[in-house]
């Protein structure tokens, strides 16, 4: 990448369906929407001009709560197009976190699906919303969230206080293209174009926003370490809603003219099905995304011979299985990005030049155009190669900040303008960097300091385990103990002992776990992100530690 890209998202996806216009850009498999970029961006349009007859304005914020829908992606673009502000909701979320996000964000317009799992969206809102009962769009006014003036339904029909999503169309056709265009015109690419909620490990959930510049430059980069083209197909099974799905999938093929193939959600065998029946070249996933396709019993009728690349992200990749989805799926570009919602994400990665040593070993050099560091936390000191600290980054992907949240942005980006992750890394002589950690997830037990990663590393190596967490819980005689989680394979079994054995024979006495458990599942964000904190809740609980956690943090 020579130099950065001065283009908004809008005009982005003008200059590519310009420039291929009979490239399929959108596939599903599942519902009759496969779309070139000629059509994706003349629906795209309509969808915009729908929104501002609707009255909304440069500026304004869109909520979309939804899984990987075709309305997703044409309201991404749509907004982009007349200077809104797209919020984007976890599909997870229940009544409390929608509340405090559609409150905290000043969301003026929110489209929603039906739900999602467990959940009821329409019944939520109503909730939420009394005022909307009997009435229709557009003829209520909240109280509880007196930002929020419209809600649009993306289903058959149109629940009270809602409209269609399908009206957008009719209405779209009352607004003229120049009067569309003269906006799109006005908007500059330092302009806020999305705001992704950070799943909140602690504390509420931060707006994070991120420009026009940040995103649309990321995305290339991130692809152009992938070798990406207008002939790519790339499978996108993880959120759209998440930095992964939006920038490392959607922004990654609009800025390269590849063909964008959504999973609704995630769904191993569906995701099989996917990459195999469109011939797709990349597929992307979390670690636990890959461990269930691999585990998938009907895994071995499946060969790939288009797939060649893809980004393994979100969680920290087990060499173990990076080597079998290399193997095994034929991925033998795969990749990996490190980075954060924050860093819009990228700011490290593997390319498929690198070794496959690197490749499964690193997360990869700096993302051109972004300075990286490991620094001492205490001091702020850079630390020589070889040395554990902090991984921060500067650059142009760096957020705006977060949105009505001064003092935590201040704390997160330092007067120099470094984003502080809070993650551990190493980095090498020649600028490959290891994360090893978070600073936060370090397990200090009897003074020395246990990597959590590293115990988990070599315990995916027994033939009996599909997956494992190890986290850190309270000790009244060590400060801290090594507890393991365990999910073993289907058929398989291991007792306690047996665990301990494999990790004291084969490391230091003080890194085997003193409790190990054996679970189905662990406890996740929807973007596939383990919740360590949550496991550690758990354990707490289980093992009666009540006592010795008061001691811990007394």
């Amino acid at each position: 990448m020579e130099k950065l890209l001065e283009i908004t998202l809008g005009d982005l996806l003008d200059r590519m369906a310009d420039e291929y216009p009979d490239n399929e850009c959108v596939v599903y498999t599942d519902r009759p929407f496969r779309k070139t970029y000629r059509e994706f961006r003349d629906l795209v349009n309509l969808t915009a001009k729908g929104f501002l007859r609707l009255g909304i304005k440069k500026g304004d914020h869109v909520a979309i709560w939804a899984t990987n829908y075709p309305q997703w992606l044409l309201t991404m673009f749509a907004t982009a197009k007349i200077g809104a502000v797209l919020v984007t909701v976890n599909t997870n979320y229940k009544i409390f976190e929608a509340e405090y996000l559609l409150r905290q964000s000043d969301t003026h317009t929110l489209i929603l699906i039906d739900g999602f799992k467990d959940t009821n969206y329409v019944d939520i809102i109503h909730r939420l919303v009394p005022e909307m009962m009997g009435k229709k769009n557009g003829q209520w006014q909240s109280k509880n969230l007196p930002c929020l003036k419209n809600v649009i339904y993306i289903g058959d029909g149109s629940p009270d206080g809602m409209m269609n999503w399908d009206m957008l169309y009719e209405m779209g056709t009352q607004v003229s293209d120049e009067e569309l265009f003269a906006v799109q015109k006005s908007l500059n690419v330092h302009d806020v174009v999305n705001m992704q909620y950070t799943s909140g490990t602690t504390g509420f959930p931060k707006g994070v926003m991120l420009t026009h510049y940040n995103i649309v430059n990321n995305g290339r980069s991130i692809g152009d370490c992938m070798k990406f083209t207008h002939r790519d197909r790339l499978c996108i099974p993880v959120p759209f809603f998440h930095c992964f799905g939006c920038v490392l999938g959607v922004m990654v093929c609009v800025t390269h003219g590849s063909t964008m193939v959504p999973v609704e959600y995630f769904q191993p065998l569906k995701v099989l099905e996917t990459v195999t029946g469109e011939k797709c070249t990349a597929v992307h996933g979390v670690p636990t995304m890959f461990i269930a396709m691999l585990e998938h019993p009907e895994f071995r009728r499946f060969s790939f011979p288009h797939l060649r690349t893809g980004i393994m992200a979100g969680s920290p990749c087990p060499v173990k299985v990076m080597r079998q989805v290399v193997d095994e799926m034929n991925m033998r570009e795969i990749t990996i990005v490190y980075g954060l919602t924050e860093a819009s994400p990228g700011c490290t990665q593997t390319t498929v030049d690198d070794s496959l040593e690197i490749r499964v070993s690193t997360v990869g050099r700096s993302l051109p155009f972004v300075e990286t560091k490991v620094i001492d936390p205490k001091t702020g000191l850079e630390c020589p190669p070889g040395v554990p600290g902090e991984f921060v980054a500067r650059g142009y992907n760096i957020m705006k900040g977060y949105y009505k949240m001064p003092e935590a942005t201040s704390q997160a980006i330092d007067r120099d303008g470094w984003l502080h992750t809070g993650d551990l890394a190493i980095r090498d002589e020649k600028g490959y960097y290891k994360i090893t950690g978070r600073i936060k997830d370090v397990i200090i037990r009897g003074g020395e300091n246990i990597y959590p990663k590293e115990i988990e590393e070599f315990l995916y190596t027994h033939p009996a385990i599909k997956d494992v967490q190890v986290v850190g819980v309270p000790s009244r005689e060590y400060g801290e103990e090594i507890m393991a989680y365990i999910i073993l394979k289907q058929g398989e079994t291991l007792t306690e002992d047996e665990v301990k054995d494999f990790v004291k024979s084969n490391m230091a006495r003080h890194k085997t776990p003193k409790y190990v458990r054996f679970v189905e599942s662990f406890p996740m964000t929807a973007s596939g992100k383990i919740q360590k904190y949550k496991l550690r809740e758990m354990a707490i609980q289980d093992l009666n530690l009540q006592d010795a956690a008061n001691i811990e943090t007394a």
